[in-house]
């Protein structure tokens, strides 16, 4: 019988044998850069002659991998491929799709160490934050195995005289796959297994940015035993192969995290009805985020600081669940500023190969230059109280965590999602002027309060209009099956990852009645 789900258990870095087994594991990854990694359309395994150098962003003249780049023609070949694929792979019934995802699980656990290494050397996370990105990884393969046995049972309807009735869910056909870089293993094995547990195929078009964590999950995969063609992996320019695989008559889906811009173009473009498709095209699409910690005058004071630098500096603050509005009430705008700022002075910032760095690089040197431009807008917009300053980019994209204060609400950097590690302080004059401000961007993805007023919190539970709302804890580190996650407005289309309605979005109820 299989066990209940549990979330996966986070390493104990403080452990010698688990920090000698993570660095002989990062020991491992360096050993194998600079390998070069295929395109995978069906049972085909293609190198061209295009192809793209993924590095360090703690140091870009470190080839981590190199990975073939499709063209639109291959795009094109990948959706037919997966169509092909799909006719014998929606046949399989969903107990025995789930058991590869198991399995996919179990290789990946038994290799936790080494993925976790990867990510520290491709998007250059530390060491607890790639460790988490795995266990999330391995936490969405396990719960959505169990979640689509769930759905296979038979389904509570009404039942009348003379009739048997009864409601399935079946698979919609080809799914498009386009992950993000900053959970570069977690939200892009999420997004896969969901889809083909449910019994679609995909083509995978994984982030520019990490296609080596990408390429090596897919070949886990390959190992689990996956049949050919159920997952295409397409790594290519979305700017040059992105319409192709949106546009194609053949695509049923598009599974989207990124950027608004993106997500809205996607979203645009799959509501074109092509010659030759069947159907309305659906968009799974979680974008951006402006998230907002409100602390009340009477907080605890040392949890609201902790919660802000965690929330605002953990990854270089390149979470879209991060914060980077604190919106303080009254009296405690100062001290509260002052522990904060304190606290992230004390951060250890560098190469996150080393044991204890808390903060790495942004992601490449396009992140480095939109950033270190929204640190010049804050410098007209809000008083300078920490960071500010960057690192020569050919050493490495690390930039210092930054921290601004008397921020206006109308400010661009208060507005605008700049998804690094700048933080804008505001004032409120009240609880309710604070609800306001944390509302008044475009977006709706996460926020936090930390109170002690219980009339205070059950106002933010009716008013703050975000998906994932916390109290008196960070507004990051969302758990699968915990916090299902997902947000409103143009933070996406809400559609709660890791929780039990996930699963449907990438399924249609059929009802089937027969007369007895």
């Amino acid at each position: 019988m299989l066990e209940p789900f549990r979330n996966e258990p986070l390493t104990n870095f403080s452990d010698p044998q688990e920090k000698q087994s993570f660095e002989a594991s990062i020991r491992k990854v360096e050993s194998e850069g600079g390998r070069v990694y295929p395109i995978r359309i069906g049972s085909e395994r293609i190198v061209t002659a295009r192809k793209l150098d993924s590095v360090n962003p703690a140091s870009p003249a470190e080839v981590v991998g190199t990975v073939a780049q499709v063209d639109m023609a291959l795009a094109n070949k990948a959706v037919l491929a997966s169509a092909a694929a799909f006719e014998s792979w929606r046949k399989i019934a969903a107990p025995q799709r789930a058991r590869y995802l198991y399995k996919t699980a179990a290789l990946l656990r038994r290799r936790k160490h080494e993925f976790s290494a990867w990510m520290v050397l491709e998007a250059g996370k530390s060491w607890s934050e790639a460790d988490a990105d795995t266990a999330e990884a391995i936490d969405f393969l396990e719960y959505y195995g169990r979640e689509m046995e769930r759905l296979t049972e038979r389904q509570p309807l009404v039942r009348i005289p003379g009739e048997d009735n009864e409601w399935t869910y079946i698979p919609l056909g080809v799914g498009i796959i386009i992950p993000p870089w900053n959970f570069p293993l977690a939200i892009m094995a999420g997004m896969t297994a969901a889809a083909i547990v449910a019994g679609n195929t995909v083509v995978l078009k994984p982030a520019s940015a990490t296609p080596v964590v990408a390429a090596k999950f897919v070949e886990l995969l390959e190992e689990a035993g996956l049949p050919d063609g159920v997952v295409c992996f397409v790594p290519g320019s979305g700017s040059e192969v992105g319409d192709v695989l949106v546009d194609h008559p053949l695509t049923r889906f598009i599974s989207f995290t990124g950027s608004r811009e993106v997500g809205l173009r996607i979203n645009e473009r799959a509501a074109l009805t092509a010659p030759g498709q069947k159907w309305i095209k659906r968009v799974v699409a979680e974008m951006g985020g402006k998230d907002a910690i409100i602390v009340d005058s009477d907080a605890d004071l040392e949890l609201a600081a902790e919660a802000i630098a965690a929330s605002a500096f953990g990854f270089a603050g390149q979470k879209c669940s991060a914060c980077s509005r604190a919106i303080v009430v009254g009296p405690v705008y100062n001290d509260i500023l002052r522990r904060v700022v304190e606290r992230t002075k004390s951060l250890v910032t560098g190469d996150p190969k080393r044991a204890g760095v808390y903060i790495g690089p942004v992601i490449d040197k396009k992140a480095y230059d939109k950033i270190s431009e929204y640190i010049e807008i804050g410098k007209s917009e809000g008083k300078l109280v920490a960071g500010g300053k960057a690192n020569d980019p050919s050493q490495g994209f690390f930039i210092e965590p930054t921290i601004f204060a008397d921020v206006a609400p109308n400010a661009r950097i208060a507005q605008e999602e700049i998804f690094g590690p700048v933080l804008a302080f505001l004032r409120a004059a009240t609880f309710e002027e604070a609800l306001e401000i944390a509302n008044g961007t475009d977006y709706g993805l996460t926020g936090s309060v930390i109170s002690n007023n219980r009339a205070h919190l059950e106002a933010a539970r009716e008013s703050f209009h975000v998906g994932n709302l916390y109290f008196n804890r960070k507004c990051t580190g969302a758990l699968v099956g915990v916090h299902p996650f997902g947000g409103f407005n143009m933070s996406g289309t809400d559609s709660k990852a890791g929780g039990r309605d996930y699963l449907l979005l990438f399924t249609q109820p059929k009802v089937v009645s027969e007369r007895l």
